[in-house]
């Protein structure tokens, strides 16, 4: 399978955020789901894939290349959608057309204008008086009309309706329909990646925690529930985490099979969600050595 991004051992250091020995891919032809919390490097590393900024240490290449080697070549196969827009407020959208069309070979006025009209973009607004969804569609307009093979999408649905964040990931997967090209989406909406992600990288803390494609990832990893009296301390250590309540356990776990041989139907076994995948991984030993054990209490408290 080839890579559209390969990032190996990259380090980034400023005085109060530290990416140290990142290493990941993002699979050409398929939906990379980026998550975690905000402040955990995500928009760092995405400034780190658009050479915006400079890694101290590490490799970062695109369709097999380091950006050095043809920035310009590379650039043109980006469609890159930042969290906000930046152009000039004072522009209309024909002028901020006008002065970005230049910069793509295959820049295509009638698709982008099929946009304008998709969502009720009129051509001579100034782009200061448009709302925040009105900016972001604007914003997903200019990346998907230049042909490009790879979107690096910074939050993109962040600020929007729920009708018109479907609309958005209603375009995403209309541009997959052709499977070379490869987005990565950067979210907190974990909703909007259940929908459409085939694979998934989890940030947390500087760190990897997850980098597969969901469906292995989903085999690996499963939720189990029972009464409290069936966890005793051996099976808490084959947990990831776990929880507590007067209804009984809540435990992630990669051995569900040993709950199974043990209890049976007395335990249930279900896949996670990726939004179970953030926050229990988020609060367990990814090891599963030492598992975390907080009530829900203490969970909905954080």
């Amino acid at each position: 399978m080839m890579n559209a991004i390969e990032l190996n051992n990259v380090s980034y250091k400023t005085k109060r955020f530290q990416l140290d020995d990142i290493s990941f891919n993002v699979p050409q032809g398929f939906v990379t789901g980026f998550i975690g919390a905000n402040g955990s490097g995500k928009t760092t590393i995405i400034r780190l894939i658009m050479d915006l900024l400079q890694a101290d240490k590490g490799s970062i290449r695109l369709f097999g290349k380091s950006m050095n080697m043809d920035e310009v070549g590379i650039k043109e196969k980006i469609g890159f959608v930042y969290s906000e827009l930046y152009l000039n407020d004072k522009w209309t959208i024909k002028k901020a057309e006008k002065m970005i069309a230049p910069f793509y070979k295959n820049w295509n006025h009638d698709t982008f204008y099929d946009y304008l009209n998709q969502f009720d973009l009129p051509y001579k607004a100034k782009i200061k008086t448009l709302s925040t969804g009105m900016k972001m569609k604007l914003n997903i307009a200019f990346a998907f009309s230049h042909d490009a093979e790879l979107f690096i999408l910074d939050e993109p649905t962040a600020g929007l309706d729920p009708i018109v964040r479907n609309e958005v990931l209603d375009l995403i997967q209309k541009e997959l329909i052709n499977e070379n090209k490869t987005v990565l989406l950067s979210t907190h909406i974990i909703s909007d990646l259940e929908k459409i992600a085939d694979y998934l990288v989890y940030l947390k803390d500087g760190d990897i925690i997850l980098d597969n494609y969901l469906d292995e990832i989903i085999q690996n990893y499963k939720i189990v529930r029972g009464s409290n009296d069936l966890l005793d301390d051996e099976l808490k250590d084959l947990t990831i985490f776990h929880e507590d309540n007067k209804t009984g356990f809540t435990a992630l776990t990669k051995e569900h099979q040993v709950f199974e041989e043990l209890f049976g139907n007395q335990v249930m076994v279900n896949n996670p969600t990726i939004e179970e995948l953030m926050i229990y991984l988020g609060k367990g030993d990814i090891e599963g050595s030492h598992s975390s054990h907080q009530s829900q209490d203490e969970v909905a408290s954080q």
